[in-house]
């Protein structure tokens, strides 16, 4: 009966050790998130006119078929990326600052002090 006792409480330390090591780890509502509070800069974002504007010139180089329509949809981003290929530009699918200033579109102010 001692064994059967000594047995069952050290399972049971042993689960709850596991279970407590998990939950430090990653916190409640944060799976897999790091432990170090970092705030994230903010985020660049291309306007409306300039996905439009890359999207005419995807189209004129090829890499899009679409309309101009200043969305960025599965086929530009799509475009986007062979275009980043063919720059040597890291090849992301999105329409960064460094692929606007490849792409000769201006930026605006906000864009630019990021």
């Amino acid at each position: 009966m001692k064994i059967f006792l000594t047995l069952t409480l050290s399972l049971l330390l042993a689960f709850s050790v596991g279970v407590a090591a998990q939950s430090t780890n990653s916190p409640a509502g944060k799976a897999g998130s790091t432990t170090t509070n970092r705030k994230r800069g903010p985020v660049f974002r291309a306007t409306k006119d300039q996905i439009k504007q890359a999207q005419g010139i995807l189209k004129g180089r090829g890499f899009y078929a679409g309309e101009q329509t200043g969305t960025l949809d599965s086929a530009t981003r799509a475009g986007l990326k062979e275009y980043q290929k063919a720059e040597n530009i890291k090849a992301t699918g999105t329409l960064n600052k460094s692929t606007l200033e490849r792409m000769g579109i201006s930026l605006t102010e906000r864009q630019q002090a990021m």
